[in-house]
């Protein structure tokens, strides 16, 4: 089944097709340290083999899962044996590279810097947060793509062709639509459906449908992985649908965590932060509805927790919006960096001891409940931020609305 060309190769036009990088590489003959970077299933492994096959040169496989430093050297060693003076260096390819430790990755470093190998690693997650710096420095990342529902089709009539077992069957695909929306542009996963929908059939003549395929998956086998990338792609994607006040992209991406079984409390959390950072002060009942749903979520669980999870979701998507309270204090953070800890005035510290009073703590001090409006000028500031402001109010109607009765209060109290 697996291609041995690169015209047999199907998906990743932009890296195998003419012009591609990886082919301009083959037809040169010298390839250097690359890694590869994509989801399941798009042709990671069968790609870095056709390279090795291409050039003719030894080609070496070590599993992140099962292997240790101890194999790295091991198959470092038998690459410089078995290398010839001015023969391209042998290919040594890593699954899941990302599993690698960094003593392991350490490992690779000076055998990939003076050429004994040339690395080709394979990976679902991104390397920028997975591979050691001076390792990813050396070597070139290509990023893979989901295959297109043309690639699908193409390695679907390619099965029925040249597989040994299924080109003996009568098989007929007469609907397509559920085994490529199940495989989620996994090509591993596309094959294991047609197997399993295949061996479940019976009689010599099969005719596959989406009802068939349904019937045999029981349930939809989404990709999204917890621990992943693409964890974090559909987070941000419902947050930021959110933001951008789209309650339906938010019902959607929340969807789609729900049914690739995320973790009802971490969506909760999300809905909670992104009502306080991005619809403030502009709604502030908003906090109040999102903290209201995550105890509903605490206390009547899954799956009725959808529901007050996806009322707080439409409610904060068609709500107004103001992040000035998330500024204001990263502003005050910038400020701390930036001039340390400046001394708290003496008139707002407590004085709980004699000695204390003697030096002036807490003295002059104003105690603005005795005062009209509860409020009287007075310095709270640091004396070498006075006049500095961090917060700046944003105009949305309540927060316009409380920002002018806190102006005219001052106005009139310092008048």
């Amino acid at each position: 089944m697996r291609p041995r060309t690169l015209d047999d190769y199907v998906g990743q036009e932009h890296l195998v097709g003419p012009g591609g990088v990886v082919r301009k590489m083959i037809e040169s003959g010298r390839v250097s340290s690359f890694i590869l970077w994509g989801p399941p299933g798009v042709g990671k492994t069968t790609l870095a083999e056709i390279v090795a096959s291409q050039l003719k040169v030894p080609f070496f496989t070590l599993s992140a899962v099962t292997s240790g430093v101890k194999d790295v050297r091991e198959v470092i060693e038998r690459a410089k044996q078995g290398r010839f003076f001015n023969a391209a260096s042998p290919i040594l390819f890593i699954d899941e590279i990302h599993r690698f430790s960094k003593s392991q990755q350490d490992s690779l470093l000076g055998a990939v810097e003076r050429g004994i190998v040339t690395l080709i690693g394979a990976t679902t997650e991104n390397p920028s947060f997975e591979v050691i710096r001076p390792l990813l420095s050396r070597c070139q990342v290509y990023v893979l793509k989901s295959l297109e529902r043309k690639d699908l089709q193409k390695i679907l009539d390619r099965a029925l062709t040249t597989d040994t077992e299924l080109k003996d069957r009568h098989i007929t695909l007469k609907e397509t639509g559920a085994m490529m929306r199940y495989s989620g542009g996994d090509a591993r996963k596309l094959f294991n459906i047609l197997e399993l929908v295949v061996e479940a059939a019976t009689g010599d003549d099969i005719v596959i449908t989406d009802a068939m395929v349904e019937n045999e998956l029981q349930q939809n086998p989404l990709a999204y992985d917890k621990q992943g990338e693409m964890h974090y792609d559909i987070i941000s994607a419902f947050i930021k649908s959110i933001r951008g006040s789209d309650p339906d992209a938010a019902l959607y991406w929340m969807a789609r965590m729900i049914e690739g079984g995320e973790d009802p409390q971490f969506i909760a959390r999300r809905v909670v932060i992104s009502a306080a950072e991005d619809i403030g002060l502009a709604n502030p009942n908003a906090l109040l509805l999102a903290n209201a749903a995550f105890d509903a979520v605490m206390k009547i669980g899954w799956p009725e927790g959808r529901i007050p999870l996806a009322e707080a979701v439409v409610y904060l998507a068609t709500s107004p919006k103001s992040n000035s309270a998330y500024l204001g204090i990263n502003s005050a953070i910038e400020e701390v960096k930036r001039s340390g800890n400046q001394p708290v005035p003496l008139h707002l510290r407590n004085a709980p001891t004699k000695l204390m009073e003697q030096l002036g703590y807490h003295d002059g001090y104003k105690y603005p409940h005795d005062y009209p409006n509860h409020y009287t000028p007075q310095q709270y500031l640091p004396d070498t931020l006075l006049g500095t402001h961090f917060w700046q109010a944003q105009h949305s109607p309540a927060e316009d609305k409380q920002y002018q009765r806190w102006k005219q209060m001052r106005q009139e109290t310092d008048n």
